[in-house]
This record gives structure tokens, C-alpha cells and sequence, in this order.
């Protein structure tokens, strides 16, 4: 296995694994969550659409069958990641790293998956 694809795996691996933690966490542990939302300024109605998206956007990086759906649940775990992060370091709450790590695995696992499946093949070949 080449360098590039093993980097590409263990990081949407990753995320992979962060995104459903975060799901498990919305629907089994509802109280904690709906809290933490409101103290973070988010309405607690959100919760159950964010976890049926996370979980779409996982099949979506991981299947990669359709590039314009795998480019959109990139974009929107960018966005998802990008407002936690922004959300708590307004509060200054410390909780924040989850966030941040989140935004870094998904720079690499975007990034790599650039590199190993370019959407112009003819711009690598000059």
C-alpha cells in the first residue's frame, strides 16, 4: 500500500470514527447533548438532523461513488467543525480540541484524496 493511501485510510478512518462518536452521542445521550447545545448558543432542534447528517456524510467520504456527494459532506463537515470550534472558543469553555482535531483530520483526508484521485488528471501529467 502506498504512503499517500495509507495516510488518506487512517485519517478518514479518523474522522470516521469521530463523526459517529458524535452521532452516538446525539441520540443516546440526548440530555447532555441538548445542554451542551444551548449553552453553546445552538437550538437543541438541531441535534437530530446533525446526527442523520453525520452519518450521511460518513457513507458519503468512505463509499466514494458519487464525487459531487463526497465534495459536499467534506463541505459540510468543514462547516460543522469550523462553527463547534468557533462556538467554543467564543465561550471559552476549553472544549474546543475535539473540533480542532476534527478540522485537521479532515484537511488531511481531503487533501490526500485529491492527491490520489485528481478531478484533472491532465494537470499532474505536465
Amino acid at each position: 500500500m502506498k504512503l499517500p493511501n495509507l495516510i488518506y485510510w487512517f485519517s478518514t478512518t479518523l474522522l470516521s470514527i469521530l463523526l459517529l462518536t458524535n452521532v452516538y452521542s446525539y441520540l443516546f445521550n440526548h440530555g447532555d447533548t441538548e445542554i451542551a447545545f444551548e449553552l453553546l448558543g445552538y437550538p437543541a432542534y438541531l441535534i437530530y438532523p446533525l446526527a442523520f447528517a453525520k452519518i450521511c456524510a460518513v457513507i458519503a467520504i468512505v463509499s466514494s461513488k458519487v464525487r459531487f456527494l463526497k465534495s459536499l459532506a467534506y463541505a459540510g463537515v468543514f462547516y460543522n467543525f469550523g462553527l463547534a470550534l468557533i462556538a467554543h472558543v467564543a465561550n471559552s469553555d476549553g472544549a474546543g480540541f475535539l473540533s480542532f482535531l476534527g478540522l485537521v483530520l479532515l484537511t488531511v483526508s481531503f487533501v490526500f484524496d485529491k492527491i490520489m484521485k485528481p478531478s484533472n488528471k491532465f494537470a499532474y501529467n505536465l
